[in-house]
C-alpha cells in the first residue's frame, strides 16, 4: 500500500461521513443525487484519498456543483472556519524560502499540491459564500494572480459584517487564524 491509498475501512468510513454531510446540507447541491457521486468516488480512489486528506485536516468537504461538460462533481471545503489543520502557513515555497526567521512548517500551495487539491480562486470563494456563512473568525488564502505574486503579495478572503472581503498581504506572512480552502473535481 502506498501512502496515497486508503484501507477498505478508511474508504467506508469516509464515504459514510461524506454521505451524511451531503444529506444534511442538500441546499449546497440541489438536483444532485448521492448515488451518482458515490459511483464517481468508487471509480476514482485517488480522489477519495484527496477527500480523506481534506477531511483529516478539518475541511469538511462537500459537493457544491456538477460540471456537465467534464462530467465531474465539484467538492469544496465547507468547514465553518478555515480548516484547522491548514492554518499558520505562508502562501508558497518562494515566500517560505524568503523568510529569514520563524518559518512556518508549510505553505498553502505545497500542502494543496501534496493533498491533490487546488486552492479556491476568489470567484470560487465568493460562490462558496453563497452557500452559507464561512470564515467569520478566520481567513483563507486564495489563488493569487501572477502579477500580484511577482510583486511579493498574495491574496486572502474572509467574511466580516455580512460582506466577503478580499485582502492582500506579503506572501511570506502567516497567522494562526489564516489557512486555505481547497477544491477537488471527481
Amino acid at each position: 500500500m502506498t501512502n496515497k491509498e486508503l484501507t477498505h475501512e478508511q474508504q467506508e468510513e469516509l464515504i459514510k461521513t461524506l454521505k451524511a454531510r451531503f444529506e444534511k446540507n442538500i441546499e449546497r447541491h440541489e438536483g444532485i443525487d448521492w448515488a451518482s457521486v458515490q459511483a464517481k468516488l468508487d471509480a476514482n480512489l485517488e480522489k477519495l484519498w484527496s477527500l480523506h486528506e481534506m477531511e483529516a485536516t478539518g475541511g469538511e468537504p462537500d459537493v457544491v456543483g456538477y460540471d456537465a461538460k467534464t462530467d465531474e462533481y465539484i467538492f469544496y471545503d465547507c468547514s465553518a472556519e478555515s480548516p484547522k489543520g491548514r492554518r499558520s502557513v505562508c502562501y508558497d515555497r518562494e515566500a517560505w524560502e524568503a523568510r529569514k526567521n520563524h518559518k512556518p512548517e508549510n505553505t498553502a500551495m505545497d500542502m494543496a499540491k501534496d493533498m491533490g487539491i487546488e486552492l479556491l480562486t476568489e470567484e470560487q470563494y465568493r460562490e462558496l459564500q453563497q452557500l452559507g456563512k464561512f470564515d467569520l473568525k478566520t481567513s483563507s488564502w486564495v489563488q493569487t494572480p501572477e502579477n500580484i505574486r511577482k510583486l511579493g503579495g498574495a491574496i486572502f478572503c474572509d467574511r466580516r459584517y455580512d460582506t466577503i472581503f478580499m485582502y492582500h498581504n506579503g506572501a511570506e506572512s502567516y497567522y494562526a487564524a489564516r489557512g486555505f480552502r481547497g477544491s477537488l473535481r471527481v
